[in-house]
C-alpha cells in the first residue's frame, strides 16, 4: 500500500486536510492553528506545506495526512487511508495486490448499501402509516429524517433484492452486505430503517418494528464493513459538535441519539447492540476526554459504568455521569416531555465515581459488618482504576468516612493483581505524552540545532524523513533564535530530566512485579534481584 499511500499524498496537500478540521493562518513558511483537542489556550497547531506535515505542541502529536485522519477522526489506518483515497479519487484495489479481491466485495458491498438506503428513503415518502410513527408519535422533524437518512422498509419478500439485482448486483454481493436473509429475501420488512453511517458511508442498518413482532430492534450482521464493537451510532453526525464544545454524550439507544442531536445535544453517540467496549472508548477518546454517560440507574446500569470506569481508568478519561432525568426512563422520554430539561441534564453531570459509590451505598446496608466488607470491597477495587493519586486519595478518605474506619483499613484489603496492573498501565499512558515531548524537544536540538557530545540520544533512522522533518519544524518552532551555548544547556537538561522519568517508568513496573511474587526460593531470588535494581534507578 506504500504507492498508494505516495498517491494520495501527492493528490491530497496536508494544509487541505487539516483546514478541513481547524482554521490555518500562515506564519512564515508554515501555517498555524488551535488544537483540533481543544487542549491549547493559545495556537500551537504547525502544519508545514513543504514538507507534508503537522505537528500539535500542545499535545506532542504529529505526523502526515494519515495520521491526522486517525487522531482527529478516532479511526484505524485502514479506515483513514480509504477515507483520503476517496477524496484523493485514488482506487485502492489497484494497489492492493492479494488483498484486491476483497477491496472489490468491500466496494460492491458500500455500493449496495447506498442504494438500499436511497431505496428505503424513497419508500417512507410512499407510505403514511410510517410517517405519521416518524414525525407525529417520535416527534422527528423532516430535518432529522433526512440527516439520519431515515427510511422504510416494505413488508414484501424480495422487494430489495429485486431493485438490487437490475442494478447489477448478485446474491453473493447483498449477503456480504447483510442485506438478505436465510432464505435470500430481503433481511428487512415492515420496518423503520435508520441506517449505520461512519466516515465512508453506510455500513449496515438498524430496524425497528412498527407493529407487533420480535426483535423490536433487527441490526444488521457481521460482514466486512460492519463490527458492532467498533461502530459508534451517531459519531459521523457528532463530530464537528464534540471538536467545537469539548465533550461527548453517550446515551444507550439509537432512538437516543436521534432525539438528542434535535434537541441540540449534537455529542450524544451509542453503541448499537452492545456493550461499550475498549475500542468504543479508545476512538471517542481521541475526540474528547471529557464524556458522559447517560445510562438508566439500574443494575445493568451501574455495571456498564463500572465497566466505562475500568477502562476509562486506562484511556485518560474524564468520566461522569448524567442521571437527572425528571422522572423520564431515558432521554428520548425527557426529550419528548421537554427538550430544555434534556439539555439542563447534560450540564448538571457528576463524576462516575461519585454516582457509583452512592449507587453501591444505597443498595447496601452499611449498618452491618458484612454490607461494610462487601462497600469496601467493591469500593476500593473501583478506586484502583483511578490513576490520579490526589483523586485516589480523595476517594479513599470518603470512603473511609462513610465506613468509620481508617484509610489504612481500606490499604490492608487485597485487591487482585489486575487492578495493580491496569493502575501501572494508566500512569504509564498519562505520562508517555510528557516524555513524548521532551524526547521530541531533545532530538530537536541534536538533530538541528549543531549541538554535540549529548551521550545516550537515539535519533531517527536517516530513512526514515518524516520523522526528521517534523522534528525539523519542532526545532524551528520552539529553538531557531537560540545560541549554541543556550541549546547545549537546554539540551542537558532535558537528557537529565528524560532519564529521570525514564527511571521512574522502570521503577513502577518493578515494583508491580514485586507485588506478585511469592515466598518460594525462586520468587525470594527474584525479589532480591529487582529491589537492587530499583536501588540502583533511585540513586
Amino acid at each position: 500500500m506504500d504507492d498508494a499511500k505516495e498517491e494520495i499524498r501527492a493528490r491530497l496537500p496536508v494544509e487541505d486536510v487539516v483546514g478541513q478540521y481547524i482554521e490555518l493562518k500562515r506564519a512564515g513558511r508554515s501555517l498555524k492553528g488551535r488544537s483540533p483537542w481543544g487542549v491549547d489556550k493559545t495556537p500551537s497547531f504547525m502544519v508545514s506545506p513543504e514538507k507534508g506535515i503537522w505537528h500539535d505542541f500542545s499535545s506532542n502529536k504529529g505526523g502526515d495526512i494519515f495520521a491526522f485522519i486517525m487522531e482527529v477522526e478516532g479511526v484505524s489506518f485502514r479506515e483513514a487511508l480509504e477515507k483520503l483515497a476517496a477524496q484523493a479519487g485514488v482506487e485502492l484495489a489497484k494497489y492492493g495486490g492479494g488483498d484486491k479481491k476483497v477491496a472489490e466485495r468491500k466496494r460492491r458491498a458500500k455500493e449496495a448499501l447506498e442504494l438500499a438506503c436511497r431505496f428505503y428513503q424513497f419508500c417512507l415518502t410512499k407510505n403514511e402509516k410510517v410517517q405519521n410513527y416518524a414525525y407525529h408519535k417520535r416527534n422527528m422533524t423532516q430535518g432529522t429524517v433526512q440527516e439520519f437518512r431515515i427510511g422504510y422498509a416494505p413488508n414484501q419478500g424480495k422487494l430489495l433484492v429485486q431493485f438490487l439485482k437490475k442494478r447489477g448486483y448478485k446474491a453473493a454481493e447483498m449477503e456480504a452486505a447483510g442485506l438478505l436473509n436465510r432464505w435470500g429475501g430481503d433481511l428487512f420488512k415492515a420496518r423503520m430503517m435508520v441506517p449505520f453511517i461512519d466516515t465512508g458511508g453506510v455500513i449496515g442498518f438498524t430496524a425497528r418494528i412498527l407493529g407487533k413482532g420480535e426483535p423490536k430492534y433487527l441490526n444488521t450482521p457481521e460482514t466486512l464493513l460492519f463490527n458492532k464493537g467498533r461502530f459508534v451510532f451517531g459519531l459521523a453526525q457528532a463530530k464537528e459538535f464534540i471538536r467545537q464544545n469539548g465533550y461527548i454524550v453517550i446515551v444507550e439507544g439509537n432512538m437516543d441519539v436521534i432525539s438528542s442531536h434535535q434537541a441540540g445535544v449534537r455529542g450524544a453517540v451509542a453503541t448499537s447492540g452492545t456493550a461499550m467496549t475498549e475500542n468504543h472508548l479508545k476512538m471517542l477518546s481521541r475526540l474528547s476526554g471529557d464524556v458522559r454517560l447517560a445510562y438508566d440507574g439500574d443494575a445493568a446500569g451501574v455495571k456498564a459504568t463500572e465497566r466505562a470506569i475500568m477502562m476509562a481508568g486506562d484511556l485518560g478519561v474524564n468520566l461522569s455521569v448524567i442521571s437527572d432525568y425528571h422522572g423520564a426512563k431515558d432521554p428520548d422520554e425527557l426529550i419528548q416531555k421537554d427538550p430544555k430539561l434534556w439539555q439542563q441534564a447534560v450540564q448538571n453531570y457528576r463524576p462516575a465515581v461519585d454516582w457509583l459509590l452512592d449507587k453501591y451505598e444505597e443498595n447496601l446496608d452499611l449498618t452491618t459488618g458484612a454490607g461494610k466488607r462487601e462497600y469496601s470491597d467493591i469500593a476500593m477495587k473501583l478506586l484502583r482504576y483511578v490513576s490520579d493519586a490526589v483523586e485516589r486519595k480523595h476517594y479513599e478518605k470518603l470512603v473511609a468516612r462513610r465506613l468509620d474506619c481508617d484509610v489504612e483499613d481500606l490499604h490492608a484489603k487485597k485487591i487482585p493483581d489486575e487492578s495493580v496492573q491496569r493502575l501501572k498501565k494508566a500512569n504509564f499512558e498519562a505520562k508517555s505524552d510528557v516524555l513524548q515531548g521532551v524526547k521530541d524537544n531533545l532530538q530537536a536540538i541534536v538533530l538541528y540545532g549543531k549541538v554535540t557530545g549529548v551521550k545516550g540520544v537515539e535519533l531517527p533512522a536517516e530513512d526514515d524523513q518524516m520523522r526528521r522533518d517534523e522534528l525539523e519544524m519542532v526545532f524551528e518552532m520552539r529553538y531557531k533564535d537560540w545560541d549554541i551555548a543556550t541549546l547545549e544547556r537546554e539540551a542537558q537538561a532535558l537528557l537529565v530530566r528524560y532519564k529521570a522519568e525514564m527511571n521512574k517508568q522502570e521503577v513502577e513496573t518493578l515494583n508491580a512485579e514485586l507485588e506478585k511474587l511469592g515466598d518460594s526460593e525462586e520468587d525470594q531470588r527474584r525479589q532480591e534481584e529487582i529491589l537492587r535494581k530499583i536501588m540502583a534507578l533511585k540513586r
